[in-house]
């Protein structure tokens, strides 16, 4: 049996609030989701608004990874549609929960009255919630996890199939031990994504804010030995032209800033 094609798309790139406009047609306003497909076995990963520009239909049913519950990552579950298709079992993986009701009661949280009309289980699909352990198989996508540095918590995951890995680190704040920690999860990753929200003088007024810079996503690939490093997590008073000319300064080809809409095929 061949391999199947394994291939990440950017729905959403933006941190913290989704933008629109012509300054953020390039790169993008919608918030964090990452489409991974592997022959029928598709995962997102997060689910902010960029969740809603998914496909509508799918060979199998999709499975959500949460990285962490701040509303810029699950913005988008109110409205996803396969929600809606009574006829689907959606797996939804909760990090940082000890039981399942546990996670119920974070998303109920945020999906119910007075601040969402329903809950999420009230919109017709099997949403199955998943405590999210050390390592799991969705389908043939292979994923393991660790914990990275952000108020609250986030989850780094890596995603392995055919022999291609790729690492998904958002929401990450660079410093200590967690960096050793993460080159060698991420090591000989072939797609590296890197939160990079801040430039380096905005960083040093706000440091503990969880986010990282271009500059240390540049040093994690070089010391993870990583084919490709993408960065995410856009602020929002980052515009096309400011990320442009970041990415002009990266002095590498195997390094880019996340477009909304690319695909990359590994």
């Amino acid at each position: 049996m061949s391999s199947p094609e394994f291939q990440l798309t950017v729905l959403g790139t933006r941190g913290s609030v989704a933008m629109s406009g012509a300054d953020y047609r390039e790169y993008g306003g919608s918030t964090s989701c990452y489409m991974v497909q592997a022959g029928e076995d598709t995962v997102f990963l997060d689910a902010g608004s960029g969740l809603l520009s998914a496909p509508g239909s799918y060979p199998k049913a999709p499975v959500i990874l949460l990285s962490h519950l701040h509303l810029d990552h699950v913005i988008g579950l109110g409205m996803f549609p396969p929600l809606a298709r009574k006829e689907l079992q959606i797996d939804l993986y909760i990090p940082f929960c000890e039981t399942v009701e546990s996670a119920r009661l974070q998303l109920d949280r945020i999906y119910s009255p007075p601040f969402w009309p329903v809950r999420l289980e009230e919109l017709g699909a099997e949403l199955r919630l998943r405590c999210v352990p050390a390592c799991f198989s969705v389908g043939r996508i292979r994923v393991e996890t660790m914990t990275g540095q952000h108020p609250g918590g986030c989850m780094v995951y890596k995603l392995s199939c055919a022999g291609k890995t790729i690492v998904f680190a958002t929401d990450y704040e660079h410093g200590g031990e967690s960096d050793a920690r993460l080159a060698a999860f991420a090591q000989n990753a072939d797609l590296l994504l890197y939160d990079a929200q801040f430039a380096p003088e905005e960083y040093e007024r706000k440091k503990g804010y969880g986010h990282s810079t271009a500059e240390k996503g540049l040093e994690l690939m070089e010391r993870s030995h990583a084919g490709q490093l993408l960065l995410i997590h856009h602020d929002f008073k980052s515009t096309d032209r400011i990320l442009l000319e970041r990415e002009n300064k990266l002095g590498t080809k195997r390094a880019s800033y996340a477009r909304e809409g690319q695909t990359i095929i590994l």
